[in-house]
């Protein structure tokens, strides 16, 4: 049988995927000179002039205009939404609704309702876990997760197996670091209740076939929930087309997308939210509260209990009008441009070898490598002496480190601030080490 989806259609996965466009004839890569959003607008990279910021992927810069608008909502509009009959109580719940509205814009959301607030990446994804898993799963049924996964959208699901009675089934990858798809359709089948797999992958910069992956899910009615911590800040995420390829809930993190830390969130099928009991009890997520027992309030409200982040959805949304505005096809090839760039140069040193698919094209905007001879960690010790940060470590992706057998990864990443003086900087300064170490 063929693991190609029947219904749908090229369009709708490229959609959901975030693909480009063919560039017209004679255009030049997009950023392949400068950086796609200028450094002065970034107050970080303006006071330290000489940094070369290339870790992106862990957290990203956070723009002038969000660090304005959170400022702005603290000094007039701050108080406690939802609770307050005075003026400032209204104007501190009006903005927290418009922040939600303009989030969901960003995604595609068209029922601001199915946007529901958390922490970030982590905790939507334990929030699943825990409320949909605790009243879905029985003894015996399975969830199938990649080998690819960030631990974020790993332990969870591992524990709550272990808890439940569940099969817990990990599914393999090829030999360039993509998930492989006909080995982890074999995985799926008629007890399988979960697939969860990264929209894009972290360590490697992996660019995941969602859509495909949904429809082998969706042939058994299992539930689909994407890990959008790296797959929000890179690629155009189209809500509808993820709901028409088969996909029922995606988390992302605010402070990947250059908005603040402590907010992102979780999209979901409403029918797949509105089965979920509270993941926590408090204030605001009730309806009524009797002495024996209490009711719910209606989405978003049942699934963000306590006090909101008012300030924080404010400073997301104002990220998303500052993506928006660049236009995320164009944050795409951006990055493309400068991972093509940093792969060819860094081939070109001895001993450096570079992990996850060879086609810029399957990548997001990271590059992990190795250099032989230096551990990750003293290479990225070294290359902070000359400006340059990188991550070194195995990137909360233990189960993908054993399966390349390596201890750690160094790791550059790229955002729209990142150039072309960026990608020359890290080749200088892993050639300054391999002198230094004395290696080649």
């Amino acid at each position: 049988m063929s693991l190609l989806p029947q219904r749908s259609t090229v369009a709708v996965i490229a959609s959901a995927l975030g693909a480009l466009p063919e560039p017209l004839a004679g255009d030049a890569m997009p950023g392949a000179q400068g950086a796609l959003a200028p450094r002065s607008d970034f107050p970080l990279l303006v006071n330290h002039p000489g940094l070369h910021y290339l870790d992106s992927a862990a957290t990203a810069q956070k723009p002038a205009a969000v660090l304005d608008a959170m400022r702005h909502y603290y000094e007039h509009d701050n108080a406690n939404p939802h609770r307050g009959a005075y003026d400032l109580s209204a104007r501190a719940t009006e903005r927290y609704h418009q922040a939600r509205e303009r989030i969901a814009r960003f995604f595609g959301v068209a029922d601001s309702a199915c946007v529901i607030f958390t922490r970030g990446t982590t905790e939507a994804i334990n929030l699943v876990a825990s409320a949909w898993g605790r009243a879905a799963l029985q003894p015996g049924d399975e969830i199938v997760v990649t080998a690819l996964e960030h631990h974020a959208n790993f332990v969870p699901w591992q524990q709550i197996a272990r808890e439940r009675g569940a099969v817990f089934r990990i599914a393999p990858l090829t030999d360039d670091g993509q998930v492989d798809v006909a080995g982890l359709a074999s995985l799926v089948g008629a007890r399988t209740r979960l697939v969860a797999v990264g929209h894009v992958s972290n360590a490697l910069g992996t660019i995941n076939s969602v859509a495909e992956i949904a429809w082998i899910a969706k042939r058994v009615g299992a539930l689909v929930l994407v890990d959008g911590a790296q797959g929000a800040p890179h690629l155009r995420v189209d809500w509808p087309a993820l709901l028409e390829a088969g996909v029922d809930l995606y988390a992302f993190s605010g402070h990947k997308m250059a908005g603040p830390m402590g907010i992102g969130g979780l999209l979901g099928r409403r029918t797949v939210l509105e089965a979920m009991p509270p993941y926590q009890t408090g204030g605001d997520m009730i309806d009524l509260v009797g002495d024996a027992e209490s009711t719910w309030n209606a989405l978003p409200h049942r699934l963000e209990a306590g006090t909101p982040n008012v300030a924080d959805a404010v400073g997301l949304a104002a990220a998303c009008d500052y993506l928006d505005a660049i236009g995320m096809e164009r944050v795409r090839a951006h990055e493309m441009a400068l991972v093509s760039l940093a792969m060819d140069r860094l081939a070109t040193i001895p001993g450096v070898r570079v992990y996850g698919p060879a086609d810029p094209a399957l990548r997001s905007g990271v590059v992990a490598f190795t250099v032989d001879g230096i551990h990750p960690h003293d290479l990225a010790t070294i290359l902070d002496g000359g400006g340059v940060c990188i991550r070194a470590g195995h990137h909360c992706a233990q189960p993908l480190m054993r399966r390349l057998c390596v201890p750690a990864t160094a790791r550059a990443s790229f955002y729209v601030y990142s150039d072309e003086r960026d990608v020359e900087a890290l080749v200088r300064e892993v050639v300054r080490s391999r002198e230094l170490f004395g290696v080649g």
